[in-house]
Formats: structure tokens, C-alpha cells, sequence
């Protein structure tokens, strides 16, 4: 099997990155090619943090993936996932410039304290391929809680429906899981199905990609393109975060909806369509109506039937089934060995925890476990830090660290506080781990002095390591 071969069986890949307390961010990486990393401006991949350096590491894709250190300050490990968390087993690359290490899909990356790994892409580029890696979704559709099938019911059953139908709930709760469970249980099952994100796109490229454009409309419109409307003939257009929509290009879509017919940017007929559309918002799209941020005639155009999505801390019972989904799902891209499991204590962390960003904030928490965990089971330590936070299950303390009064409401910057003592706190712990509980090496890869580490120690009531 030549390069070419074993490069198309392997498929596109994606660094991701795991800042602390942070979403996962996603670079889909060239077939070939060096990926430079770092803090710096100019890098490929840009990791605002301050324990990576400007220029950080240099990863070079190919047949074989390797990682080259150039010269960092914290230096970059790589964990195998075969690794089952010794210290004494996590590999150092070495910082000679030059030189460097075989990286697996699935080995954990350490830049500085940020995690990073290297799995299969989650689809192709394109629309088509966005479509085809999302279809038969509805099909590992989780539903559990009382209240959410009722509502797939409802949708069932309006799926049958041809009006248009708008989709409420916050940030993640799974709007677009749902039009896509309406779109399969449609007639218009067997055509496309094309989800836009209205916020992800500036005005003049929205307008482009939904409406399309005529050869010479534009500079750079060097050629005749359909726009998603046309693309979508036939099937089902999810306008996601559809209260970001621009006046002008609210104008336009209650075009569409009411001629059922699209005219591209510099044409002058326009052409007939035939597209169900589901709009999805987390705003009160009938409040922003009623004050004039949007269009009234569009939302009533849009408002044919209106499902609401209920956030996850509503559907607990949902909550286990959904993180062993996700966990074996992520599992898998990392193609490691195996079937992971959650500990008792990381379940009820997560099951005490208010999920601000719902599904979508349980599926990049599992990812992060998965990539952290070095065993089969998820401990409370492979969380994110914000999942960590105790939460007092009696009454409070009469006079806290700070001397707060008991009756003193917490303020989000004590949480945030909470939580940057929590990531000190682990990265102290991995640093230790990674050094084989060395104090001297351990404080050297944190960039502080020995005397501030045992302080350290001391003020997180961490065990000091005995010498080996």
C-alpha cells in the first residue's frame, strides 16, 4: 500500500485542543504538511495560554504523525493511550531542535498545560459531506425524560405537516438533533437535509451561500453558484440561530418563503424551490417581534408550528445515558481499545452539576475525558474543572477564607476564583506526575520557584511527595 493509499484509508483528521476551562477547539489538519503551535500570532494553530510558548511545537502530518518540540519553555509530552498514567511511562520529546516523536490518533499531547490530541475528523469539507456525516442522527437519538418524548411525539407527528416549524430552547439543548428527527420522519425524508448556522457567516457570504450568485455579480464570483435553497430542492433547510439574520437578508428569506422561489445575487428570474424550513433560536424571537429587532411578517411566516427545547438540568434522566453515549462515541474517533466506563463519584459530579451549556457542554466534557483519561474509567479529575466544584450539600461556614458572612451570596467572581485555584491545583498534580513527583523538575515545568511549589502544596492541602 503506497502513501497516497494508507493517507485515503486513514481519512482527514483534527487536532483538538483542550484549553483549561475551556471548549475543545478543533483544527482540521492538511493532508501533508507541517502544523505549526503556539501562542504567537503567525502559528497554525494559536493557544492562548501562558504555559505554551510563542512558538510552541511543530506538528508534521504524513503517513507517520510526529510532534517536534522547538525549544519551549514547559516543554510538550506525549501520553500513549496503551500508557496507564505512570509518570515513568509518559514520553518527553526532546527539545534539540530537530528532533522528534511518533504521535498515534488518540495520544494525549501535553503543550505546556494545555491538552491536545490528534483523532479522525468528524466529516469531509463540503455540504454534501456535512449532510452524509449527519445522516441517520435521529436514528442514536437519546430520549429518556418524560417531557422530551412528548415533544419528539408531537414532532413526529407534524413532521407529516408542510409547514414551517420554529424550534425555541438555549444554547446546545439539541434544536438541531430534533429538525433532524422532523426531516426523517417527513416525506421529505429521501432528500437533502442542509443545516445553516446564520450566525457563523457575515452578511454578504450568507446571502452568497443561501441565495447563490450569478458568474461576474461580484468581485470574485467567477463562476455560476447554487445557493443552499436550490441545493436543498426538495428537503429541509435548518436556519439555525435565525435571530441573527440582518434586516436586509430578513428581507430576502421572507421572499423565499412567501414566493416559494430564490433569486441569486445578480440574476434577474428568479427559481422555483420547494424547501420545508425549520428555524431554530435561543432568543425570544417574539419579544425581539414586538420591539422591532426582527421582522414581524417573517415570524409569523416562520412560526407554522413551535416546538421548545427543554435544557438538560430539566432532563436528568437523560443525563447518564447521554455522557456513556458520548464518552464511547469519542472513544472511538480516539480509536482506543476497550469500553470506558464513569465512576460513581464522576457521575454525581455531573449529575449535581447545572449544565449552562446542556448537551453540547456534556459531549466536549466527555471528549476531554476521554482524551484525559488513561484507564477505562472517567474520574472525577478528567472533568473539566467547573464540573469539579463541591457544592456544599449543609449550611455554610459562619466566616469563609475571605471572611464572607454566611448570608453572603456567592458573586460569579468567587467561581471564578474557585476555578482558577482548581486548575492550579491540577496542573500542580499533573506536573508532579509527569516529573515522578520530582519537586525541583515539577516546579521548573510550572515556571515557579521550589519554595512557591511546597507553598503551594501546603495551601491545597496536597501530600508533599516523599523522595524516590
Amino acid at each position: 500500500m503506497g502513501q497516497a493509499d494508507r493517507e485515503e484509508q486513514r481519512g482527514a483528521l483534527e487536532l483538538v485542543v483542550y484549553a483549561a476551562g475551556d471548549e475543545a477547539a478543533a483544527t482540521v489538519l492538511p493532508a501533508a504538511g507541517s502544523v505549526t503551535i503556539g501562542r504567537g500570532e503567525g502559528n497554525d494553530v494559536r493557544i492562548d495560554d501562558a504555559s505554551v510558548s510563542r512558538r510552541h511545537a511543530v506538528l508534521h502530518v504524513g503517513p507517520v504523525l510526529r510532534i517536534e518540540d522547538k525549544g519551549s519553555a514547559n516543554g510538550t509530552f506525549v501520553r500513549t493511550s496503551e500508557d496507564k498514567g505512570s509518570a515513568v511511562e509518559t514520553r518527553r520529546v526532546h527539545r534539540a531542535p530537530g528532533e522528534t516523536f511518533d504521535v498515534e490518533l488518540g495520544d494525549c499531547i501535553v503543550l505546556g498545560s494545555v491538552i491536545a490530541v490528534v483523532r479522525r475528523a468528524r466529516h469531509e469539507e463540503g455540504p454534501k459531506a456535512v449532510d452524509e456525516g449527519r445522516k441517520g442522527a435521529a436514528g442514536r437519538v437519546i430520549v429518556e425524560d418524560p417531557g422530551m418524548r412528548a415533544l419528539h411525539e408531537e414532532a413526529r407527528r407534524a413532521a407529516g405537516s408542510p409547514f414551517n416549524v420554529l424550534l425555541l430552547g438555549e444554547t446546545g439543548v439539541g434544536k438541531e438533533i430534533l429538525a433532524r428527527a422532523i426531516h426523517e420522519a417527513s416525506p421529505r425524508r429521501a432528500k437533502p437535509f442542509v443545516a445553516v448556522h446564520c450566525a457563523a457567516l457575515s452578511e454578504t457570504l450568507l446571502e452568497s451561500e443561501l441565495f447563490g450568485h450569478k458568474k461576474g455579480s461580484f468581485t470574485g464570483a467567477t463562476e455560476d453558484k447554487k445557493g443552499l435553497f436550490e441545493a436543498a430542492d426538495g428537503g429541509t433547510v435548518l436556519l439555525d440561530e435565525i435571530g441573527e439574520l440582518s434586516p436586509s437578508v430578513q428581507v430576502k428569506l421572507l421572499r423565499v418563503l412567501e414566493d416559494r422561489a430564490v433569486l441569486r445575487i445578480g440574476a434577474v428570474a428568479p427559481k422555483p424551490v420547494d424547501v420545508r424550513f425549520i428555524a431554530a433560536t435561543n432568543r425570544d424571537l417574539e419579544a425581539e417581534a414586538l420591539r422591532g429587532a426582527f421582522r414581524q411578517d417573517l415570524f409569523y411566516r416562520l412560526n407554522g408550528i413551535t416546538f421548545v427545547v427543554p435544557p438538560l438540568r430539566e432532563r436528568k434522566a437523560e443525563l447518564g445515558k447521554l455522557a456513556s453515549f458520548f464518552l464511547e462515541d469519542a472513544w472511538k474517533k480516539l480509536e482506543r481499545k476497550g469500553t470506558p466506563t464513569l465512576a460513581k463519584e464522576a457521575r454525581e459530579l455531573l449529575e449535581r452539576h447545572a449544565f449552562p451549556g446542556n448537551v453540547r457542554e456534556l459531549k466536549n466534557a466527555m471528549e476531554r475525558a476521554a482524551v484525559l483519561c488513561a484507564g477505562d474509567t472517567v474520574l472525577p479529575e478528567h472533568l473539566p474543572p467547573r464540573m469539579r466544584i463541591a457544592q456544599p450539600s449543609g449550611p455554610p461556614p459562619a466566616q469563609g477564607r475571605e471572611g464572607r458572612s454566611a448570608t453572603q451570596p456567592i458573586s460569579e467572581d468567587d467561581v471564578r476564583e474557585a476555578q482558577k485555584q482548581l486548575d492550579e491545583r491540577q496542573r500542580i498534580l499533573d506536573a508532579l506526575e509527569k516529573c515522578a513527583h520530582n519537586q525541583t523538575r515539577a516546579a521548573e515545568m510550572l515556571g515557579i520557584s521550589r519554595r512557591t511549589l511546597v507553598s503551594r502544596l501546603e495551601e491545597y492541602d496536597l501530600p508533599r511527595p516523599r523522595k524516590r
